[in-house]
């Protein structure tokens, strides 16, 4: 996730050859050891050579697909081009280009980016293992597959996991007139990985029928949209979205006072106006030679215009329909789907707002004004800074419940209309910090992403967590990789969760905290004020 500013919108958050063994042969361990000593797996492009770390074992750096670069900017992507030899697998390939951030430091304007990582657990079963496919967020804008190191979930779970990378920004998200693939390469390339590890997952000891997809923010939203995109049909067995459901939106202010209502998803026409406006930018308006002319840019200078391209784009051949209109359809794959958001999500976006324009009690009475008119009283009342503790905390409680909590809630119910749903909230307000501003006047809590360090070590270190926040993360990797194994998420130590009801007055909601009660269920709904607000 990035930080807002007073003129820009915000990030929502931050084949080849084929063998035999590819394509369903009887698994092998999961991967044959090289007269180094570092294991070896052929995949249907070549061998590659990984990292032996004991307990488990890594290939980063796996080609997915050809780089998207010269004629194939803007283009859906191509097989990746098979090599001869041993291919080292032991660093990833870059991130694709972005700006400098906490995560990549200096940034990036290597569009060579389509690569993709590999744990698996050092393990001498035959039976193949649940495969998870992790897509990292940064509001379509940031982040890397790399940033993941899942060796806990592996080893924790006995499962493999793939992170990758996909098309950001400018590159994966441009959209013009007559161009084929507007507004969605990123999403292609997504596609595009998971097609890749069905037909490698053989290799690395995985199940090709046992895949699920899971992502958060930006990876969520990624993920849901997968749920309703054609395409995607049979490319994976489950869900996990994690503060990204279909259903949510930014309304009038949440994101930065000024800034109107904005959604994760626009239409066709609105990124391919963007297109042109974008052309215009830079130097590239005449209509007949306008994507020549941006396909001759340097990377760093499309960058320029990074931020009009933040959406994922719908009413194209891979999204049909707006994600959250065919989830109240029933039009999406049925396959369980775990979803969830955390206790106080937009503490992280109030908490870079407390940086530049705090909020005060005078300020927080003209931002209810502004955003709710006549109504503002009736939010006032409920939302209120004595109830709250500080005005900063009761506008953050106020956008939680309003662009994460109930529309989350919203898709939970639609879900289990058709499929099988089970739903959370992330509740430690103890949580470790991953990167946030902070203030005395709003302490982050359960914020946006701090659910992370529990299932992955970010940038390869471990949380500092106290036995009470182990004991936690213990359960949330036992949890998720159970729903990858069988689809019904349950810890060593918990019984399985019961499932969300659709009609129910106050759907299941299991709450993840660490002390007296820990993990138990919660009526999200009376927690959130969800009456409040629209439910879809």
């Amino acid at each position: 996730m990035r930080f807002p500013s007073r003129r820009l919108v915000p990030p929502v958050l931050a084949l080849g050859l084929t063998s035999a063994v590819c394509l369903g042969a009887p698994a092998p361990p999961a991967a044959a050891s090289g007269a180094s000593g570092r294991p070896l797996v052929t995949t249907e492009a070549g061998r590659v050579r990984g990292v032996d770390h004991g307990a488990y074992r890594t290939f980063a750096g796996i080609p997915y697909a050809a780089p998207p670069v010269g004629e194939l900017r803007w283009r859906l992507p191509a097989p990746a081009r098979p090599w001869s030899g041993v291919r080292d697998a032991d660093r990833p390939g870059s991130p694709c280009p972005q700006a400098a951030s906490r995560e990549v430091r200096g940034g990036s304007t290597d569009e060579d980016c389509l690569y993709l990582n590999v744990t698996v657990p050092r393990t001498d079963r035959h039976r193949p293992l649940p495969v998870v496919v992790w897509l990292h967020g940064g509001g379509f804008l940031s982040g890397a597959g790399s940033s993941y190191d899942a060796h806990r979930m592996v080893e924790r779970g006995n499962v493999v996991v793939v992170t990758l990378n996909y098309r950001l920004g400018i590159f994966g998200g441009f959209g013009y007139p007559g161009l084929a693939g507007s507004g969605d390469f990123g999403l292609a390339d997504q596609q595009a990985a998971l097609r890749w590890v069905r037909r490698n997952a053989v290799a690395f000891g995985g199940d090709r029928h046992n895949v699920t997809l899971a992502g958060e923010s930006a990876g969520g939203m990624s993920t849901c949209t997968q749920l309703t995109s054609p395409s995607a049909a049979g490319l994976f067995a489950k869900a996990v979205v994690q503060s990204g459901a279909c259903t949510v939106g930014f309304g009038k202010n949440a994101v930065y006072p000024g800034v109107g209502d904005f959604s994760p998803w626009t239409s066709l026409p609105a990124v391919q106006s963007a297109g042109r406006q974008a052309a215009g930018t830079l130097g590239c308006a005449q209509a007949s030679r306008a994507l020549s002319c941006l396909r001759a840019k340097p990377a760093a200078e499309l960058l320029r215009a990074n931020q009009d391209f933040q959406q994922v784009s719908y009413g194209t051949p891979l999204v049909p329909r707006r994600p959250a209109t065919a989830l109240r359809d029933g039009r999406f794959h049925r396959v369980p789907v775990l979803q969830g958001d955390n206790r106080d999500e937009m503490r992280a976006y109030v908490a870079a707002l407390q940086q530049n324009q705090p909020i005060t009690a005078e300020s927080y009475r003209a931002l209810l004004q502004d955003t709710f008119g006549d109504r503002a009283g009736r939010f006032a009342a409920v939302y209120s800074p004595t109830a709250y503790g500080t005005p900063a905390l009761a506008w953050a409680a106020l956008n939680t419940d309003r662009v994460f909590a109930c529309p989350t809630l919203a898709a939970d119910r639609l879900l289990a209309r058709h499929t099988t749903a089970y739903a959370y909230e992330f509740a430690d307000r103890d949580a470790p910090g991953v990167g946030y501003p902070r203030s005395p006047e709003l302490p982050l809590g359960a914020a946006h992403a701090t659910e992370l360090p529990y299932l992955f070590d970010l940038g390869g270190r471990h949380a500092s967590f106290t036995r009470a926040q182990d004991a936690l993360a213990t359960d949330m990797l036992d949890s998720w990789t159970a729903f990858a194994r069988n689809g019904a998420p349950a810890g060593r130590r918990l019984a399985p969760w019961p499932q969300v009801t659709a009609g129910a007055a106050a759907p299941y909601v299991q709450q993840l905290d660490t002390g007296a009660g820990a993990i138990h269920r919660v009526d999200l709904a009376a927690e959130h004020h969800c009456r409040l607000w629209p439910q879809g």
